[in-house]
């Protein structure tokens, strides 16, 4: 019987929150041995994978966030709470607006690692994190995408 993995995503339109189940695939009784082998070979501990979505245009039409303003906000707003690592990538992004307007915007994916039992001190340091972007940089707001997964450095 397939095992079910669960994925909280909180939306970029307010507190709108979907937990989409996701089938992950585990070894029948009637499989090979080394199919089940492989399957049952799962490695790593128990991580959470935090991936926060950041625009770069300002609603209120004033200039686009820089790559240096970013990675100053990501040097003195993130880099302490996550000392560790954290991976950015660069993303194109479209949304549609309160007017129904489809917006398209530069953006950043960051991504955050932390052990499933820090759960409790990472969410609010991430959620300090999204506050402190929204206002330095005029943005409605910044999405968050939690899933659980497995790590292995």
């Amino acid at each position: 019987m397939p095992t079910l993995k669960q994925r909280t995503l909180l939306a970029v339109a307010g507190a709108t929150v979907a937990v989409l189940g996701v089938s992950a695939p585990t070894a029948s009784p009637t499989a090979s041995p080394s199919s089940r082998s492989a399957t049952a070979e799962a490695r790593g501990s128990a991580y959470l994978e935090t991936r926060l979505f950041f625009g770069t245009e300002r609603p209120d039409g004033g200039p686009d966030v820089t790559d240096a303003e970013f990675m100053a906000f990501v040097d003195n707003s993130v880099t302490p709470s996550f000392p560790s690592g954290l991976t950015i990538q660069d993303g194109r992004g479209q949304w549609r607006d309160s007017n129904g307007t489809i917006e398209k915007e530069r953006s950043y994916e960051l991504i955050l690692l932390y052990p499933a039992a820090e759960a409790h001190v990472r969410h609010p340091q991430i959620e300090r994190i999204r506050e402190a972007y929204a206002a330095a940089y005029a943005q409605d707001s910044v999405a968050r995408l939690d899933e659980p997964t497995l790590a292995d450095f």
